[in-house]
């Protein structure tokens, strides 16, 4: 059944807009990444593909003062999009929330094991060496510079990851691995962090050597 439907679905990412972190191969990642943690901890494929593929199917730049909203706006967009396309309608509730909770800046609390694993599949593609290519890219379009000139790595002065590019990995990208939901991602989570350890030790090492 799914099969027929996720044809559809990329035809339709692909007429929306996105910016540079949230493109068509984003989305390919969170769906390969959804199915993998859905099989591994028995969640409903019919519910976890779908809100995988429409997650971001209304995405907002990271300084738009209504990003927190953009999953909520996903979420129902979604529905009114599965609908056209007459997707099984039991499975509509299970998609919405999935959806609308899968984002760190709408803070909804992902309460079903199908949210679950949706959430914890998009937070595995801010991590990892994707992740640090999606931060590079985001903060390159924001016009943020790489690192503050004095203090690169907030040693003597708070995080600010509105202004610094490699804040964002200590502000939020590492709370990420500590807060996933499914033991698989967990585990796959704790290797990306270790790579992106290694990243900054070898950065640090560059521009203060």
């Amino acid at each position: 059944m799914l099969a027929e439907f996720e044809g559809q679905f990329e035809k339709i990412i692909c007429a929306s807009q996105a910016d540079v972190a949230h493109d068509l191969c984003h989305i390919k990642r969170v769906v390969k990444n959804a199915t993998k943690l859905a099989i591994a901890e028995k969640g409903a494929l019919e519910i976890v593909i779908p809100a995988a593929w429409l997650h971001d199917i209304v995405s907002l730049a990271k300084n738009d003062p209504k990003r927190a909203l953009a999953s909520g706006l996903s979420a129902d967009k979604a529905i009114d999009i599965l609908q056209k396309i007459d997707y099984p309608e039991q499975y509509f509730a299970g998609i919405h929330h999935a959806i609308a909770a899968h984002s760190y800046s709408a803070n909804i609390v992902a309460v079903s094991l199908e949210a679950k694993i949706v959430q914890d599949a998009d937070r595995l593609d801010a991590l990892g060496a994707v992740g640090i290519a999606r931060c590079f890219m985001v903060s390159g379009a924001l016009r943020r510079p790489l690192y503050n000139s004095e203090d690169p790595f907030a040693d003597d002065r708070a995080l600010d990851d509105s202004r610094y590019c490699i804040d964002h990995f200590y502000q939020k990208l590492f709370q990420l691995v500590e807060n996933m939901n499914t033991r698989s991602a967990k585990q796959i989570g704790q290797r990306r962090y270790q790579y992106m350890q290694s990243f900054l030790l070898q950065l640090r090492g560059e521009i203060e050597s």
